[in-house]
């Protein structure tokens, strides 16, 4: 990763200063303690910002060692009481290789097809949140009327119409969906909700769901008004999608919330 170019928005004049970067491994195991404690992390930080509905939800990684294996939250457990010990480790038929409860369904028919489909994807997130599946009833991507917005500007976002509205819990359903997905940040499944996809880490997954979530809420707000809408210009929008939206920014921006989470609940950890 060329973290000078990546972070040259927001790098420091002075030298010596901290300025937060992604970790290096030494081993596989040390790299998936992390990838582990991050994800519990983010199941907590979704259960703050109350994206939790029922046991709908489910967020994805990939194992360092075995790639064609992943990591994710157990079935109708509270995100709000999720620990790194409570994570399941599944195989693409659905088989829990790890862990003592049961996997949810649909999060491994879609999830499995995701990271089946999409190499690149290293992480995914999927929530039934209340502005994402508002936005999802309409069937129409984001509109660049924000910075944020323009974070999925082009190709950053897919709207998928492919099994719209149905309970995905068939494998060549799931497979149709992860096909469409295609190289976006996040997906917006029609009548259903959002995905968002991390090429890097769990931080960056979880922070495009967020930025997300949060575009929907605004453009949702902003068209509620009545007035036209402002477009940003294609040219500003592109700018703004290239310059703010890589993986190692995503990754900056969640850092603030990592943090919080870490103080609120050192329990996740266990």
């Amino acid at each position: 990763m060329n973290l000078v170019n990546k972070r040259s928005v927001y790098q420091p004049d002075q030298e010596g200063l901290h300025f937060p970067t992604p970790p290096v491994f030494e081993t596989v195991a040390e790299e998936r303690l992390h990838r582990k404690q991050r994800l519990a992390a983010a199941c907590r930080v979704f259960a703050h910002h109350g994206y939790e509905y029922g046991f709908a939800g489910h967020i994805t990684v990939r194992d360092p060692e075995h790639p064609e294996l992943y990591w994710t939250n157990p079935f109708a457990m509270d995100f709000g009481r999720v620990k790194v010990s409570d994570l399941l480790l599944v195989d693409h038929d659905g088989k829990v290789l790890e862990g003592s409860w049961a996997v949810n369904r649909a999060g491994f028919v879609l999830h499995a097809a995701i990271h089946e489909a999409n190499p690149h994807v290293l992480a995914s997130c999927h929530m039934h949140t209340t502005h994402g599946m508002a936005w999802a009833a309409l069937g129409r991507p984001l509109a660049p009327i924000t910075q944020t917005a323009c974070g999925f500007y082009g190709d950053g976002q897919a709207v998928i119409t492919e099994e719209a509205g149905a309970v995905v819990v068939d494998r060549s359903a799931g497979r149709r969906v992860a096909a469409a997905f295609g190289t976006a940040r996040i997906a917006i499944h029609q009548n259903h909700g959002l995905f968002s996809a991390g090429r890097e880490s769990v931080d960056e997954a979880a922070w495009w769901f967020i930025m997300a979530e949060r575009a929907c809420e605004i453009q949702l707000k902003a068209e509620a008004t009545g007035h036209p809408l402002k477009l940003i210009p294609p040219e500003a929008a592109a700018h703004s999608r290239d310059h703010l939206a890589t993986p190692f920014m995503a990754w900056l921006h969640y850092q603030p919330i990592y943090d919080r989470v870490c103080r609120t609940d050192p329990d996740l950890f266990d």
